[in-house]
């Protein structure tokens, strides 16, 4: 069946307009003057994409986003602004919008818009649930062309998917019998643990939508590839993803890197140079370690960021972009921010919606699946014969550690151990961590606290105390404790308890 849109504007005009346009696309078209009309026609069809003005006789955009994400949560809304109005889609975005066009409409980007929702849709119905599943390779993709909907054509990095579908091929209502949509890339995604699937809902929830992603987190917590997940599965996947390092860019060069340059607008330009932003059209763009934009930079990005367009060095014309922005940050952006470092209107704007790494000390559960999958990488990388294994002393030494670089150090760790390790086994000796300053976590009596003695009886009295309770049940103990089994006779072991400790 053919997809259907919901138009919900009181300029007529605007209604034609919008309404001529995606019927020429292929869609079926429903409109409303109201949010009165915009619910009555909400409860008889079923709708693909829905576009509604911020400002109605009766109600605000932002009021109806939030009526559609408690009424249908997997129908893209998008909002029509007025120019310059910056604030009020970033408002509906926070609210649940799905992205937003500014009056007057740019028809190519309505056209992108509407194709990139309507396949966020297709795939959404079904999205409830999250498993850790392999890359699959069912993921649609398209492109927009001037008046009809083509199959896109893969593409050349990342995740690309072939065998594109037109967009009546695309409505939900066609859906019914599909599986459970996967979330592709997954298997990089490793860990079972309650934070890495609430990690994996959210990548998938924030892929259907186009609002600007803050991502936070320690350093080797996988910010990038939580960015490029979030874009592998949204409907800029057969676009490109660029990413880059804030912090790794001289000052100087920065406004050329993201928005290009022409010949001789400087020295050593020798040929016009496309920047980032242009490279990215119709994907994603990745700011890595974005609080170390240096001001001037941060109010030419600001620029960009509300008007969606971008000139270069030299340049006089201004070129029109279709980006989504993810941005990262290892530093605390409210802090930054108070400190005058970060502008607060660019971070409004990058902050819409706020995702955070978990390190790998709060999941110190995923460490032997992580470990089994870090030395298979390594065997297959250095090919070879023989796989390495790794004694169980070892896992219980790396499941303590506190991991101030987490996954990026676990392997750094593993990389040099089994360069280290006779006879393809990793020992606890083999990974050289008892002596680091960040030690073993919590207590042990090689590696005292400030307040080693009296922090040292309190944790050998909290265990034993949890061991009688239990009758001496290790895998109880561990329970009542919030530990894994391996943790708690791990720490068993650096206390030196046993069954004869009478306390």
């Amino acid at each position: 069946m053919t997809a259907t849109a919901l138009i919900i504007d009181d300029e007529p005009d605007i209604r034609e307009l919008v309404t001529l346009t995606l019927n020429r696309m292929g869609l079926d078209i429903h409109s409303a003057a109201n949010l009165e009309e915009a619910r009555s026609l909400l409860a008889a069809y079923n709708f693909d994409v829905c576009l509604t003005d911020m400002r109605l006789p009766d109600g605000n955009g932002v009021d109806f986003v939030r009526y559609i994400q408690s009424t249908q949560p997997n129908l893209p809304v998008a909002v029509i602004t007025a120019h310059g109005n910056m604030d009020a889609a970033v408002e509906a975005m926070k609210n649940g919008a799905y992205d937003f066009v500014s009056k007057p409409v740019d028809i190519h980007q309505l056209r992108r818009l509407v194709v990139q929702a309507v396949a966020v849709n297709a795939n959404s119905a079904n999205d409830a649930v999250l498993e850790h599943t392999p890359v699959s390779p069912d993921k649609k993709g398209l492109q927009e062309n001037p008046d009809t909907i083509e199959p896109a054509q893969p593409a050349s990095v990342d995740h690309s998917f072939e065998n594109s579908h037109s967009l009546e091929q695309l409505s939900h209502r066609d859906q019914a019998t599909s599986s459970v949509q996967p979330l592709i890339g997954a298997d990089h995604l490793i860990g079972s643990s309650e934070p890495m699937q609430e990690l994996r809902r959210m990548i998938l929830k924030l892929s259907r939508t186009n609002a600007p992603v803050w991502i936070t987190g320690e350093s080797g917590t996988g910010k990038e590839l939580i960015a490029r997940l979030i874009h592998s599965n949204s409907p800029r996947a057969n676009s490109p993803f660029v990413a880059i390092n804030c912090g790794a860019i001289p000052s100087e060069l920065m406004e050329s890197e993201l928005f290009g340059h022409k010949k001789g607008s400087f020295t050593g330009a020798t040929s016009d140079h496309d920047g980032l932003f242009v490279r990215a059209h119709g994907g994603t763009l990745f700011l890595d370690e974005v609080a170390e934009l240096p001001l001037h930079m941060q109010v030419k990005l600001l620029r960009a960021i509300q008007e969606r367009t971008v000139r270069a060095v030299g340049g006089t014309d201004e070129h029109k972009i279709d980006v989504r922005i993810l941005s990262a940050s290892h530093k605390d952006p409210g802090l930054e921010v108070d400190e005058g470092r970060f502008r607060h209107d660019l971070y409004y704007r990058l902050n819409v919606i706020a995702l955070e790494a978990p390190s790998l000390r709060n999941r110190t559960g995923d460490i032997p699946e992580l470990v089994a999958f870090v030395l298979n990488k390594i065997c297959r990388e250095h090919q070879m014969s023989e796989p390495t294994a790794i004694a169980d002393e070892a896992v219980d030494a790396l499941e303590n550690y506190h991991f101030p670089g987490n996954v990026r150090e676990l392997e750094n760790l593993l990389e040099r151990a089994v360069a280290l390790c006779e006879n393809q086994t990793i020992t606890q000796e083999d990974l050289q961590i008892s002596s680091r300053s960040t030690g073993i976590r919590d207590i042990s009596p090689s590696s005292p606290t400030s307040d080693s003695s009296g922090s040292f009886n309190a944790e050998k009295h909290r265990l034993i105390s949890a061991l009688n309770d239990t009758r001496w049940n290790r895998k109880a103990a561990a329970e009542q404790l919030g530990l894994t089994y391996r943790q708690l006779r791990y720490r068993i072991q650096q206390l030196g308890i046993d069954k004869s400790d009478d306390h």
